[in-house]
C-alpha cells in the first residue's frame, strides 16, 4: 500500500469566501427491474465549516442515501443528478478514483452499524492505521502512535491493548468509538454521522453524541448528523432539514424549527417522541399510513395521504420549498401548521370527520386505519 503523495495539495488554493459544502438540486435514483426508485429528489443546502446540520426523517425518507450521494459511496446501478461542491470543487460527477483524495482527509463517515462496517478479521489497530498510511506519508511506528492517541481521545480504556483486539471483542459502544476514531484519523473537515447511536442503550447514546460534539469543536469540523429522532439533534444541530419521500419538506435553524414548525410532517415527528410528563403506559402517538411508493410517487404533496391538514389542492399540486417571507425558515406546505390557513384546514377536516390518513377529496385511494403492522413511527431506524 503506497501512501498518497498529493494529499491536500488540491485544496491549498481553495477559496475562503464559499461554504465548505454546497449541495444543489441533488437527486439519486436506483435502477430496479420495476423501474427507477427516486430515493433523493432535488435536495439543496449549504454548510459552513464548524457548523452542524441535522437531517431528520423516518425510515426510507432518503437521508442516508443523501449522505452517501454526497460522499460518492453508491453502487453502480444509480442515476445521479445535481451539483455537489466541496470548497468550490465540483464532486457531483466524480468517480471513486477521484473521490479517494477526499475520503478520510476531507470528509469521513461514521456508519450506522459498526459491527458490519468494521472488518471482522482485522485487528482494530490495523483498521485505524490503514487510512493514515494511505493518505499521509508517515512511518508505521508513527501511525501506530497516532492510532493509540486516537483511541485515547475517543475514550476507550486500555487503548494500547484494544489496538490488538478484533471487533467482536468490543462492546457496541466501544465499536462505535472505534468507528469515530477511524473517521477522524486523517483530520477531515466534514464528518457524516449516519445514525451513530442506533442499537445503543440510552446512556451510551448520550456519551457518543457528547463525544462527537466535543471532537467537532476541538477540530472545528462541519458535521451532518443523520437521525430519525428529533431529540438527538435538539441542542446539537445549528440547522435542521426534515426529509420525507426523498425531499426536504422543512429546513430552519434548530430553535426556530422546534418553536415555529410549519410542516405537518415535522409536527407529527415531534408528537411521536415519548414525553416524560405523561403517565406510565400512555400510548405513543404514531404517524398513520405508510410512506409513498417511490417507484410511482403520488401526484401532489407526498405527505397528503397521511396529513390531517390536507385539502383537495394538496392532492393535485406539489408545494415548493420556500421561505414564505420568513428568511432562513423554508417549508413546502400550502396549509402550514400554526397559521390561519392551517388552522382552518385542520378544523374543516375534523368537522367533516376526515381521518388523518384519508384523501379529503374522496378522489384518491383512502389509506386504511393504521394497525401495528402499518404504522410508521419516528422510532424506526434507517
Amino acid at each position: 500500500m503506497s501512501p498518497r503523495k498529493d494529499r491536500g495539495d488540491r485544496f491549498a488554493d481553495a477559496p475562503l469566501d464559499v461554504p465548505l459544502l454546497e449541495v444543489e438540486n441533488v437527486s439519486t435514483g436506483f435502477k430496479t427491474p420495476r423501474g427507477v426508485v427516486h430515493a433523493v429528489d432535488g435536495v439543496s443546502f449549504s454548510l459552513e465549516r464548524g457548523k452542524t446540520l441535522g437531517i431528520v426523517g423516518e425510515s426510507g425518507c432518503g437521508k442516508s442515501v443523501l449522505s452517501r450521494s454526497i460522499m460518492g459511496l453508491l453502487p453502480k446501478n444509480v442515476v445521479r443528478g445535481g451539483s455537489v461542491k466541496f470548497q468550490g470543487h465540483e464532486l457531483g460527477s466524480a468517480d471513486a478514483s477521484e473521490m479517494r483524495a477526499y475520503w478520510g482527509t476531507q470528509m469521513s463517515m461514521v456508519f450506522q452499524d459498526p459491527m458490519t462496517s468494521l472488518n471482522p478479521v482485522m485487528r482494530i489497530g490495523k483498521q485505524i492505521t490503514e487510512s493514515l498510511r494511505y493518505h499521509l506519508d508517515i512511518s508505521k511506528d508513527y501511525a501506530n502512535e497516532t492510532a493509540l492517541t486516537l483511541l485515547q481521545s475517543v475514550g476507550i480504556p486500555e487503548a494500547e491493548r484494544r489496538l490488538r483486539d478484533y471487533p467482536h471483542q468490543l462492546s457496541g459502544g466501544m465499536r462505535q468509538r472505534v468507528m469515530i476514531a477511524i473517521a477522524l484519523a486523517c483530520g477531515p473537515k466534514l464528518l457524516f454521522a449516519d445514525e451513530p447511536t442506533t442499537a445503543l442503550d440510552v446512556t451510551v447514546q448520550a456519551q457518543i453524541l457528547d463525544l462527537l460534539q466535543a471532537q467537532q469543536r476541538e477540530r472545528f469540523m462541519a458535521m451532518i448528523l443523520v437521525t430519525h429522532d428529533l431529540g438527538v439533534v435538539a441542542g446539537r444541530a445549528d440547522d435542521i432539514a426534515v426529509m420525507y419521500a426523498g425531499k426536504v419538506v422543512e429546513k430552519a435553524p434548530a430553535r426556530t424549527l422546534f418553536t415555529q414548525m410549519r410542516h405537518p410532517y415535522t409536527e407529527a415527528l415531534l408528537k411521536s417522541i415519548p414525553k416524560l410528563n405523561l403517565p406510565s403506559h400512555t400510548r405513543l402517538e404514531s404517524i398513520p399510513g405508510r410512506p409513498p411508493d417511490l417507484l410511482n410517487p403520488p401526484k401532489g404533496c407526498k405527505f397528503a395521504a397521511r396529513c390531517p391538514y390536507a385539502q383537495e389542492r394538496c392532492f393535485q399540486e406539489e408545494p415548493t420549498l420556500d421561505d414564505h417571507g420568513s428568511p432562513g425558515h423554508e417549508f413546502a406546505c400550502f396549509y402550514p401548521v400554526g397559521t390561519p390557513e392551517g388552522d382552518e384546514a385542520y378544523a374543516r377536516n375534523r368537522a367533516a370527520g376526515v381521518p388523518a390518513a384519508a384523501d379529503p377529496t374522496g378522489a384518491g385511494e383512502t389509506t386504511p386505519t393504521p394497525t401495528p403492522a402499518t404504522t410508521a413511527t419516528v422510532g424506526e431506524t434507517t
